[in-house]
């Protein structure tokens, strides 16, 4: 047999999308952050140059380098330099306090973190609390050349190191899930191809786009929107901060295409002053609990097209959507909300979702009998790092468990009815009401304390913390306890409302959340018809 190349096959890398972009496109306009404006091929050299820039600070292969920054070109680029140079990239929530982000510096075993210059003082306390601070690097507001960042990128050699092995290593993610603790979800290169793909197709992505970048970068890598906009040739239109004003004058003015985001973001821009119908559709990737019927009418009025998805951080981000059939258009707008409201079918990419009993076999397909969601495929984690136990836990079968129950419906589409978890989902962000619980009983006055999501017009759930005094004799007021929880926690961590009183337990002494979430709370609305709780894409 005559010994020649493999010609068949190729690793998998996100990191290829730009680099065929910058071939195709090179003239084109890639990136928009600020008063800065990239082509394609200017976009590909920076790409290459903070790679090296890397390499010349000592970083090699499967080291980690952490980014906190909010939606500018430098998260962008470390979406896809940090791999090209072949380290692992940790995206870093900026809601999240010093001690919370020097717990992850110190997990991820970070060397080098790049932070934006509004961010200068909260990486430095989050240096200032790590066991062992990595090296600080800060990159401007204007990228004027002033700044570090910039002036070691100018520097550098253009690098690029692809990828052997498409199952290697690419970022890791951090989720609080149920326990508080960090919980470090890992991501290859191959399912990150291929979730952009995914993304890609159901987005309806093409030379056209305009991605206005309204959901954070450092939610499970933009949910591979990085990747999947750059693949499809589109315009990233950076948006440093989430502002409704901004977002109607770029709808109208910028010829934004197509944006992702939490409910919230959708409730904002319908309350804001400047809501006026678009001139052309708008395509608007929705997460988290299911637009309520109102808000999807509001949407349409609009000319908004909600696309409902679900997925968790160990999915990378969507890994199920409400695949929109023609026929329900004629459906009464009140059935079409019903519809979308459900979680829906997997993606291009994922295997078929399951929804199983307690033995693992599939529940039937009936839209009443109640299963754990459970999806496996290439756009599911490695694991979690360093936590191979919380790892077999997740995955026991091949199969990773979610933690929420659902139904599964004739036509094999799943509907999510309660969460075996009790993360609150609250404007996007993962909420673990047992971090908050074990916080709140810290203070030296409370005995008990129970945390739940309530529904909420804006946020779509908030926690309401339900707290039992030790003593009446020393009362406590509900500000005094917020105020606890946010010098401590991030700040949407905190209860928006506190409820004072005995909790109700079982006999054997567990508390009855079910029966806090049944309580009216004054002040809080009741959710619409057809809106759950559902957990969202992190």
């Amino acid at each position: 047999m005559v010994d020649i190349p493999d010609l068949s096959f190729e690793a998998l890398s996100p990191v290829s999308f730009l680099e065929r972009s910058a071939w195709v496109y090179a003239d084109r306009l890639a990136v928009i952050s600020g008063e800065r404006r990239f082509t394609y091929a200017e976009h590909w050299l920076r790409v290459r140059k903070l790679a090296g820039m890397l390499h010349g600070l000592g970083v090699v292969q499967g080291d980690r380098v952490a980014v906190l920054a909010p939606n500018t070109h430098v998260l962008l680029e470390a979406s896809t330099g940090v791999a090209a140079g072949g380290a692992v990239l940790v995206a870093l929530n900026v809601r999240l306090q010093p001690a919370e982000i020097a717990t992850i510096l110190d997990h991820a075993g970070v060397s080098v973190l790049i932070a934006d210059t509004e961010l200068r003082e909260l990486a430095q306390q989050s240096l200032r609390q790590a066991t062992n601070a990595p090296r600080l690097l800060l990159a401007g507001l204007d990228g004027s050349g002033q700044d570090e960042y910039e002036q070691l990128l100018d520097a550098a050699s253009p690098i690029y190191l692809p990828v052997s092995d498409e199952r290697q290593l690419l970022s890791i993610n951090y989720t609080s899930g149920t326990t508080g603790d960090p919980k470090g979800v890992m991501y290859h290169y191959r399912g990150a191809y291929l979730q952009a793909l995914a993304m890609a197709f159901h987005a309806k992505l093409d030379l056209k786009t305009r991605y206005l970048w309204t959901l954070p970068m450092f939610h499970t890598n933009g949910w591979s929107f990085p990747w999947a906009v750059t693949a499809a040739g589109g315009v990233h239109l950076c948006l440093r901060k989430v502002d409704p004003e901004d977002i109607w004058h770029r709808l109208k003015e910028n010829g934004v295409t197509h944006l992702c985001a939490a409910p919230t973001v959708l409730t904002s821009l319908a309350a804001h002053r400047d809501a006026a119908p678009l001139s052309r559709s708008v395509r608007a990737m929705v997460g988290g609990a299911p637009p309520s019927p109102s808000l999807l009418q509001r949407m349409d009025d609009l000319n908004i097209e909600v696309l409902h998805l679900y997925g968790l951080t160990e999915t990378f981000g969507p890994a199920i959507l409400c695949d929109w059939r023609p026929e329900w258009n004629d459906a009464p707008a009140e059935s079409r909300a019903r519809i979308l409201a459900r979680q829906g079918v997997a993606n291009l990419v994922s295997q078929r979702v399951r929804v199983m009993n307690e033995s693992g076999d599939d529940v039937p397909a009936d839209g009443q009998s109640m299963g754990q969601v459970a999806i496996r495929g290439n756009n599911v984690m490695l694991g979690y790092y360093r936590d191979s136990e919380g790892t077999r836990r997740a995955a026991p079968d091949g199969y990773f468990r979610t933690g929420d129950l659902g139904v599964m419906h004739p036509d094999g589409y799943i509907e999510l009815r309660d969460r075996l978890k009790d993360v609150i989902i609250s404007g996007g962000e993962n909420i673990s009401s047992i971090e908050v619980e074990n916080m709140l009983c810290e203070h030296p006055d409370v005995a008990e304390a129970a945390v739940v999501g309530m529904p909420d017009d804006h946020w779509g759930e908030i926690p309401v913390a339900f707290v039992a005094i030790k003593s009446l004799a020393r009362p406590v007021d509900e500000a005094q306890l917020i105020e606890f929880v946010r010098k401590h926690l991030a700040h949407f961590k905190a209860p928006k409302m506190i409820v004072f009183g005995d909790l109700p337990k079982t006999s054997t002494g567990k508390i009855q959340k079910h029966l806090l979430r049944a309580q009216q709370v004054p002040g809080l609305p009741q959710p619409e018809s057809g809106n759950s709780n559902t957990e969202q894409p992190d």
